[in-house]
């Protein structure tokens, strides 16, 4: 499988920022007090479609050659990655086809629909809806588009990992990153390993869908029989394969955090910085705060990977402590 390399973070940049201007990277005097660090937030949920998945699906649908612009593309979602190739492929004039897992977060079922892609509802989770799609759906015809298995994908997502060092007068610390397949982390890893050394890289998984997290540090394929956590973006029962690669050598470490440190993790970023995030959003948060005596007086980088929150768990986020 092709590997993805800095080199290819640098030849995406222009694509991506040619349709995106880069998110911003702020300071939240709340968040750096409570953690005893400098702790900036990079605001992927500033995203036109709310998450970070969209800079991977400009560049991949920009680079698709003619014959599989005709033939459209495919993919399955819990809806970040959908909305960022629905709204790739309105731009650039290619049809799209995404399938959901049911029950999926309906406002990101709208937005996909909004952003002129077919929606499918299919499966009791994401593995189920991807088993469904590459079944059924695939054999009709089309570019199938993984959420993760994809070197133009990291590489275009790679590219926030260029403005956080680009921004920042020395390179951070850390930088947190939540881990669904493991794009985010795998672009920023990256990045980290070509522009500060000594950046260290860390992953962050629910407790309930740790099957990356597994694999990562038994070096063993491992899959779980769910994925039992309520933030959907990071709700996955088994990895990608290129992804797992590409974090053997760009990840320092994992951090598991439960359901009630997102809501946490949710809730604080709604008090301190008046930004909703959905619960992988907060997650790079929440494992920060988890393991924030081992970043005292350091600079810290999380990722507010997306603000696409189903507003139904709103009350049982300001309810959290």
């Amino acid at each position: 499988m092709p590997s993805v390399t800095y080199a290819d973070v640098v030849e995406a940049l222009p694509r991506v920022h040619a349709a995106l201007t880069p998110t911003a990277l702020l300071e939240w005097p709340g968040l750096s007090e409570l953690l005893g660090c400098r702790l900036y937030l990079k605001h992927e949920n500033h995203q036109p479609t709310g998450a970070f998945k969209v800079r991977g699906g400009i560049n991949l649908v920009s680079t698709l050659s003619p014959a599989e612009r005709e033939a459209g593309i495919i993919a399955c979602s819990t809806g970040n990655h959908g909305q960022s190739l629905a709204f790739a492929a309105r731009r650039f004039g290619v049809r799209c086809t995404i399938v959901v897992p049911e029950g999926n977060n309906p406002g990101k079922n709208r937005a996909i629909r909004l952003f002129g892609a077919e929606l499918i509802e299919h499966g009791r989770d994401f593995d189920e809806a991807r088993d469904y799609l590459e079944k059924v759906v695939a054999p009709r015809g089309g570019r199938y588009v993984h959420s993760a298995n994809e070197p133009k994908l990291i590489a275009g997502v790679g590219s926030m990992g260029v403005e956080i060092f680009d921004r920042l007068p020395e390179p951070p610390d850390v930088i947190f990153v939540a881990i669904g397949l493991g794009s985010g982390v795998c672009g920023a890893g990256i990045v980290a390993r070509a522009r500060g050394r000594n950046t260290k890289v860390i992953g962050v998984q629910a407790e309930g869908a740790s099957a990356v997290t597994q694999s990562w540090k038994t070096g063993q394929w491992q899959e779980t029989a769910e994925a039992a956590t309520w933030a959907e973006g990071v709700a996955t029962r088994r990895p990608a394969n290129l992804t797992l690669e590409l974090m053997r050598s760009v990840l320092d470490d994992v951090v598991l955090v439960s359901d009630d440190e997102l809501r946490r993790a949710c809730r604080l970023i709604l008090e301190q910085t008046h930004n909703i995030a959905e619960g992988a959003g907060a997650a790079a948060l929440a494992s920060a705060i988890k393991t924030r005596e081992r970043w005292a007086g350091k600079t810290v980088v999380a990722i507010v990977s997306g603000g696409n929150l189903d507003l139904s768990r709103l009350p049982e986020i300001l309810a959290a402590g």
